[in-house]
């Protein structure tokens, strides 16, 4: 390219622009391959002439590209030209709006020129994966402009396509339909019966196995879309087809293709699973034998237990179908117990260091582990709890020490979905489980630990109530086993689950023997160990509170010694939980007694906080929150640690969530290998991956700060104009549920601290005024997020944040917000009510069966907390506004009334009943009309 020093740059630049754009196509090719290139200066230079191009000649670069993906011979060139159309014609740029993209700009010859040329380019690519980028590309364009018939030819070159003799044609047409039926599906429902013979004739026996999978891909992307039932049964001829794709996939061998059909399968049994109920029977019955099937990978035969694990997880669009198929539950649940015995007697087990490590553990084992707790969470303990009285014995009387493993393992995973059934044979469950503690085989009794664990948690306080005398001891003996440390810490652990739901009265009788145990576990040599004496410490201190201060002398000092000494990186989780431990004991046994190594133990903290941390050093997060916990027992005599400890919560609390996105079926999935901390969402197109450390991090530091702001009272007053500005936007983080009730349950403490401030004259000079100021900011902030909240039990505890600052700034509030929040009380009872009204239509359901009315109640009462939440906040209102109020008490009488009918539970009656009385209390003689 010419070059000459008397040109300006911007010269320069469009002297590259008409080079590359002009009559000579190789100028342009090098453009797109330095778009590709791997070093970072030559590809950011091309993307900056390409952006010219863009915006100075699109016409002209849009008919180069669409030449270029038509007919180069370069295969990169063709697909990276696909690519760049999808981009430039279809996607907004990230400040536009979609009528921004670049297509509507173009001018009518080139629209039309780039439409037949695209055409013509599925029409002759011989490349896979290129069809599938240009198929892509036109799918976008089409999404954009059919709506508006923006492409008449398209339609009828796809039909033109499906029917021809070249499979390549037939697949590339099927691709674009199943976009297609995902962007604008309803532009394609005056093809109803056309597409259902299409789809037909394509999921035919000896079609080419591509072409099926892409009819199997598109039929089933069509059937999503439509809204009518009677429009979906027309393709209920479909399915015996779907399987026998399927299964004629296995049968030849090809299991990537099979693959790809069950993950197709299961998108519908999530989203349409009565399309598969009339053949249930037979879909299911096929699933699980390739599930059982001895020659499969186990890929494939994980994937047919998703498809019927998610089958009984849409409970709400077909509630209880899975439940009516008891031949197939206990089948299943025998495939479940085979993968909990791929587990090895690996000697790494034995000798780990931490008690995370799972060696010996396969991917078929966590997986049948996952599966059970999906599938009790589903159907519910009245249908698996049968099941598994018939076929554990049998385990547990085997010789074989993987059987016993498999049997506990299955019953701490069942724990939760079926604890109400459970704790009906609760002596049976806990009997079976206390005779493997003295089973010859470690692993074993590690499981029959972990079971206890698990019921202690799940069927607490039942457990705790009625087996102490059984449980604790024999969790006691097993700390003893100092042959197997894997077993020692593990029991100390199930000794933090049991003691959470334990009363002090309750443990006091053993803490003799625990904490000594514990004691001598904190100087074992295994640092697996100490962890776990430490947690179980700090949990036996929190349940049994004022009965642990005859221990404080002999256990302080050891927890002082390992906050001091384990410094190294090796030891950063040891030193992490004596932080935890510490702060527990100090609140268990009171200020008191613990002031006098308080001072020693928060200069260790205030010099570990000064220092350099390491971003995943778990010291961060557990500071955190013994910070809070010492400022619990401290009160106001913490304030002189404020400096200190606010600037890393603030930072923590404004963390931005990591999140990368990527299109749903791209090749570049997100790496989820190298870091667990990851969680992947799909919606609509995009999968959307967020890193859950940071939003954990980010949810502790919020509910740190609410606890200092409730904790402190007028002492937080000088925080409060940093805190306010984090945790105000925060009511509508919708990434973290815990991040979004910090920020709800901070906002009545922080208004209680500005007013305790002004009253007792420590706001720095600052009035009433603020006061207002500040609630005009929160009030209005939490009235709309209750507006867009999308979870019921939020939706509560933010009336009950309304309810709590009107009660403290009562009289400050100006009539447009009392307005507003009676106008947001009016939304929520309108959407309580179109939720009941949509539980009574799943009474109706055809499968519908006790384990569903069990989930209704849940619901319900979710529901009823709500209604409760209603009637404090109006009983607030007319406690603070009385006889005032009423114009606005009338308006609502409408929303009101029906909770009176006799349809309604006694509960909703009672909070109606309060209502009134409320109004009788506080507007008396007003109150008589």
């Amino acid at each position: 390219m010419a070059s000459s020093d008397n040109l300006r740059p911007t010269d320069l630049q469009s002297a590259h622009v008409a080079a590359v754009l002009g009559p000579d196509n190789s100028q342009f090719e090098t453009l797109i391959s330095h778009l590709m290139s791997a070093v970072n200066e030559q590809r950011s230079q091309a993307e900056t002439l390409f952006n010219l191009c863009k915006q100075q000649h699109p016409d002209t670069l849009v008919l180069k590209l669409s030449q270029l993906l038509h007919s180069s011979h370069h295969a990169e060139a063709r697909a990276m030209s696909a690519v760049l159309l999808r981009r430039i014609l279809t996607v907004a740029s990230d400040d536009e709006s979609q009528s921004h993209t670049l297509y509507p700009s173009l001018s009518p010859a080139t629209q039309s020129t780039l439409k037949s040329t695209l055409l013509e380019s599925v029409g002759r690519e011989s490349s896979k994966s290129i069809s599938k980028k240009l198929c892509d590309t036109v799918s976008e364009l089409a999404a954009l402009i059919m709506p508006e018939n923006g492409w008449p030819e398209l339609l009828p070159f796809m039909f033109q396509c499906v029917t021809s003799g070249n499979p390549r044609h037939r697949e590339s047409a099927l691709l674009i339909f199943a976009q297609l039926a995902q962007y604008i599906g309803e532009t394609l429902v005056p093809q109803l019966d056309t597409l259902h013979h299409v789809f037909l004739g394509c999921l035919g026996t000896g079609v080419d196995p591509d072409v099926r999978i892409a009819a199997l891909n598109a039929s089933i992307n069509f059937i999503q879309c439509l809204e009518k039932a009677s429009d979906r049964d027309k393709f209920h001829d479909l399915l015996p087809l779907m399987m026998q794709t399927l299964t004629e996939a296995l049968n030849s061998g090809e299991e990537s293709t099979a693959q790809d059909a069950l993950e197709l399968l299961i998108e519908l049994a999530g989203t349409e699973p009565r399309f598969l109920r009339k053949q249930i029977t037979e879909v299911v019955g096929a699933m699980l034998q390739i599930a059982e099937a001895e020659t499969l990978e186990e890929g494939t035969k994980h994937l047919a237990l998703e498809f019927v694990i998610t089958l009984a997880e849409a409970r709400e669009r077909a509630p209880g179908m899975i439940r009516k198929l008891p031949q197939f539950i206990k089948r299943l649940f025998e495939i479940l117990m085979k993968m909990l015995l791929d587990v090895e007697d690996d000697p790494a087990w034995h000798s780990a260091e931490v008690e995370h490590e799972d060696a010996g553990e396969s991917s078929n084992y966590s997986a049948g582990q996952e599966y059970l707790d999906r599938l009790s969470i589903s159907l519910g303990g009245n249908t698996i709890v049968p099941v598994v009285s018939e076929i554990l014995p049998g385990y547990l009387a085997a010789p074989e020490w993987q059987k016993h493993h498999a049997a506990l393992i299955a019953i701490a995973q069942i724990a939760e979905g079926c604890s109400k059934v459970m704790t009906k044979s609760l002596e049976q469950v806990v009997s079976m489980v206390l005779n493997s503690f003295q089973d010859p085989h470690p692993r074993a009794r590690w499981a029959a630990i972990n079971a206890v664990g698990q019921l202690s948690t799940d069927l607490g306080p039942d457990l705790q109530n009625k087996y102490h005398h059984l449980v604790l001891p024999a969790l006691a003996s097993a700390m003893d086993d100092y042959h197997n440390p894997r077993v020692q810490a593990h029991a100390a652990s199930a000794v933090l689950n049991f003691s959470e739901n334990c009363t002090p009265e309750l443990l006091n009788p053993y803490l003799d023997g625990i904490v000594g145990k514990l004691l001598v576990l904190l100087q074992n040599a295994k640092q697996m160990v100490q962890e776990g004496a430490l947690t179980a410490l700090a949990s036996v201190a929190d349940s049994s509170q004022e009965h642990f201060q005859k221990y404080y002398g002999a256990v302080m000092p050891y927890l002082k010694a390992i906050l001091i000494n384990a410094n190294d990186k090796t030891n950063r989780m040891l030193r992490a939980k004596s932080m935890e431990c510490i702060s527990l004991v100090g609140m268990a046994v009171g200020k008191d007694k613990f002031k006098d190594d308080a001072k020693q133990v928060m200069d260790v903290l205030m010099s570990l906080q000064g220092s350099q941390l390491e971003t995943d050093d778990p010291t961060i997060s557990y500071m955190l929150q013994a910070w809070a916990r010492l400022c619990k027992c401290l009160g106001q005599d913490f304030l002189p640690y404020m400096n200190v400890v606010m600037p890393p919560l603030l930072h923590s609390a404004q963390l931005k969530p990591d999140v990368t996105i990527t299109s749903a079926d791209s090749d570049a999935d997100i790496d989820e290998s190298d870091d667990e901390s990851i969680e992947t969402i799909t919606l609509g197109d995009k999968r959307i991956g967020i890193k859950t450390s940071v939003l954990e991090e980010k949810a502790t530091a919020c509910n740190m700060l609410c606890c200092y702001a409730d904790e402190l009272k007028e002492g937080f007053f000088p925080w409060i104009d940093q805190v306010a500005p984090i945790l105000v936007p925060l009511l509508k983080f919708y990434f973290h549920e815990e991040v979004r009730k910090a920020a709800v349950s901070a906002m009545p403490e922080l208004l209680r601290s500005a007013k305790l401030a002004v009253e007792k004259g420590q706001s720095q000079g600052r009035n009433e005024s603020y006061v207002k100021q500040l609630s005009d900011y929160i009030i209005p902030a939490l009235v709309e997020a209750l507006q867009k909240e999308p979870e019921t039990e939020i939706c509560s505890n933010m009336l009950e944040a309304i309810k709590e600052c009107v009660q403290i700034c009562g009289p400050l509030l100006d009539e447009s917000q009392v307005r507003s929040i009676v106008e947001e009380l009016k939304q929520v009872i309108t959407a309580s009510t179109a939720r009941r009204n949509e539980r009574a239509e799943r009474v109706k359901a055809e499968d519908f069966d006790a384990e569903e009315g069990e989930m209704l109640k849940e619901e319900n009462e979710q529901e009823e907390d709500l209604f409760d939440q209603v009637g404090d906040c109006l009983g607030t209102l007319l406690k603070v506004f009385k006889a005032p109020f009423l114009p606005l008490f009338d308006e609502l009488l409408p929303y009101l009334m029906p909770m009176w009918s006799k349809d309604r539970t006694s509960e909703e009656k009672r909070i109606a009943i309060c209502i009134f009385d409320d109004l009788a209390e506080h507007c008396r003689d007003a109150a008589v009309k």
